[in-house]
């Protein structure tokens, strides 16, 4: 028997053929009872022969009775040496069964690798079809999804080109049944992400129609998947397909990658249109703002926003800051009119931030802010200028360096493909299926950059960019600069406040020196409570940092998932129990890259380019876990 697949694209076993893992049957017929469960002959006369380990039946394993077992069941549970004594009688290994299923088909959707080596050697057919949706064995595996399976059928010449009985060739069945590792692998030997079944459709057509959420499409999109192709029926994009499923998420994604709203179909229709059809609010709510939104791109004026859109909201906050302490401080009487200003101000900005016609605005303004910030702080005392020529200093470096992004050419990703899965480590802990590389030890994939990062940190959203290898040193620096530019502002100010405010505190109270401060100098006060603030964060991280770094040698995110895993052993495992923690001293060597006239001697280590030795094998060191 085969797959019976519904419209939704979920494929299911008929119900005549049950199938399993390892250690499970397929079994034909009616489902009968489990070979592993021996049915009691008789039943226990009273409850002490009931308690009596003595009177009750021995079990009986399985394979006790394997030798009277027919091929097809041998096949299916591995017995190996059942399965060579029946073919040695003269069974004819590329006989398919009443169900025109064949022992090759049986032994690859078990994964019986030793099985398969045996039957192929003894003339079974390796792209034989058989089954209900007239299948080869190298579909029955892909669905199941054996990778290893799927390796030793296509050494052995399986051709993936081939259709099934839906007309789905193999790349298209890995990503129906969302095996994405063997979709990477197929797409590695060659098959293309192009490639069309016997309707038409790509395999991004089918992602989109018949697997809901962001998953394959984002897969396939970043495979160069084309999201201008068209099928042959009805002539539908793969954004036809999703607004047809109503599948919000791969429309996104679609819509992301550039996917046309004005696409019309062999009928006339549009997305836009088919979501009215299928009468979706959200999708129709969300192609039309996509589409006014690349009306106003297509402007002058838009594209030099989007350029420079860094500079523009660097701008826009230095006017905000600057626009609130200004009017904060002017030398009037009236704070009526010191409130409609700040109203004013503040309408503008809404609307200002309403139009803004980049997404990333709100990812931005944390950085931008921060920016604006110091720039004020710069501004009002420009005399203390050392620690912030060192902020400077330090902030352009970190922005400046590349974190320890991984980088691969795409014959590099196909080989990392072929090299893991021939070796059975094509596991998301070694390959990155969104990078489509190897991933170097402490690599982390980061959804903000979208790229591997090599002893990744963490994201920041003051410096809108990764921490890693390279430039995590940069981010403890910076850190630090804002500590001492921070506590550089304290002192300015309590300087001048001593010499120009009249501060009584025993007898004016706490509220009195407030509002003396306030009288003498909002702006100034503005500026204190600004630094205090980012002072605060900043101490605080700085702290944190210096912590895990000389006590612990790990990351911001190695101590995340340790932390995780201890909360599920029994035993305490202390966070110094690392193989990345050399000692107080050497951390800090290695980590500053400190030589004092070669008094220390750091590591110098690329982690772009570390491989643990066993990577290639199926066993996993505990460096993994980090």
């Amino acid at each position: 028997m085969d797959w019976n697949e519904d419209h939704d694209g979920h494929g299911h076993m008929h119900d005549s053929c049950s199938h399993g893992h390892p250690g499970h049957s397929h079994s034909h017929g009616p489902r009968a009872a489990h070979p592993f469960m021996t049915p009691f002959q008789g039943q226990f006369k009273n409850a002490d022969q009931a308690m009596d380990v003595s009177q009750q039946p021995k079990r009986r394993s399985h394979m006790d009775d394997s030798g009277s077992w027919d091929i097809v069941k041998a096949t299916q549970f591995g017995i190996l040496e059942r399965c060579k004594e029946l073919v040695e009688a003269g069974y004819d290994v590329r006989q398919p069964d009443k169900e025109n299923v064949t022992l090759l088909h049986w032994a690859a959707i078990n994964s019986r690798s030793e099985l398969v080596k045996y039957y192929i050697s003894n003339g079974a057919i390796v792209d034989q079809l058989g089954g209900d949706l007239n299948s080869t064995p190298l579909h029955w595996a892909i669905r199941q999804g054996h990778l290893p399976m799927v390796i030793q059928l296509m050494r052995y010449g399986a051709d993936p080109s081939i259709a099934d009985g839906e007309g789905y060739h193999a790349l298209h069945l890995a990503i129906l049944f969302q095996h994405m590792a063997i979709a990477a692998y197929l797409m590695a030997k060659g098959q293309e992400v192009e490639g069309p079944d016997c309707n038409g459709q790509t395999p991004l057509m089918l992602a989109a129609q018949k697997i809901i959420g962001p998953e394959p499409t984002n897969f396939l999109i970043k495979n160069n998947a084309s999201v201008s192709a068209v099928d042959k029926v009805n002539r539908n994009t793969p954004l036809h397909c999703a607004v047809l499923a109503g599948n919000v998420d791969a429309a996104h994604i679609l819509l992301e990658a550039g996917a046309s709203i004005d696409a019309e179909n062999l009928n006339g229709h549009t997305p836009i249109d088919l979501a009215h059809q299928v009468h979706s609010p959200l999708l129709i709510h969300m192609l039309n703002h996509v589409k006014q939104e690349r009306i106003r791109s297509n402007s002058r004026c838009l594209r030099f926003v989007n350029r420079y859109r860094v500079f523009l909201q660097f701008l826009l906050c230095t006017a905000m800051f600057g626009s609130v302490g200004a009017i904060v401080d002017m030398n009037s009487e009236s704070w009526l009119l010191k409130g409609i200003l700040l109203a004013c101000v503040i309408g503008v900005i809404n609307l200002t931030s309403r139009n803004f016609p980049s997404p990333s605005f709100q990812t931005l303004l944390p950085a931008t802010s921060l920016m604006a910030s110091v720039f004020w702080m710069l501004v009002t005392w420009f005399l203390w200028f050392l620690p912030d020529i060192l902020y400077s200093k330090e902030t352009t470096n970190l922005k400046r360096t590349d974190p320890g992004f991984v980088k691969a050419t795409e014959e590099e990703k196909k080989m990392n493909v072929l090299v893991l899965a021939e070796a059975g480590c094509l596991d998301p802990r070694v390959f990155c299926t969104s990078c489509m590389i190897k991933k170097p030890m402490r690599t982390n994939h980061c959804f903000h950059c979208d790229a591997c990062v090599a002893k990744q940190d963490h994201h920041s959203i003051w410096t809108n960019g990764c921490i890693g290898a390279r430039n995590h040193h940069y981010f403890v620096l910076f850190l630090l600069s804002l500590v001492l530019m921070g506590a550089w502002m304290f002192y300015g100010c309590l300087t001048y406040w001593s010499t120009h405010c009249v501060l009584h505190y025993e007898e004016q109270g706490l509220w009195g020196v407030v509002s003396a401060l306030v009288s003498c100098s909002p702006w100034l006060l503005g500026v204190f409570f600004l630094a205090f603030y980012h002072t605060c964060w900043s101490g605080l991280i700085l702290l944190l940092q210096l912590y895990q770094i000389a006590f612990l040698g790990l990351t911001t995110a190695e101590r995340t998932t340790l932390t995780l895993h201890q909360r599920k052993l029994r035993q305490s495992v202390s966070l110094r129990q690392n193989p990345y923690n050399l000692g107080v001293v050497r951390n800090l060597v290695s980590f500053f890259q400190m030589r004092c006239c070669g008094l220390f001697k750091p590591a110098i280590i690329d982690w772009t380019q570390q491989f643990p030795p066993d990577r290639d094998q199926r066993v996993f060191g505990h460096t993994d876990l980090v």
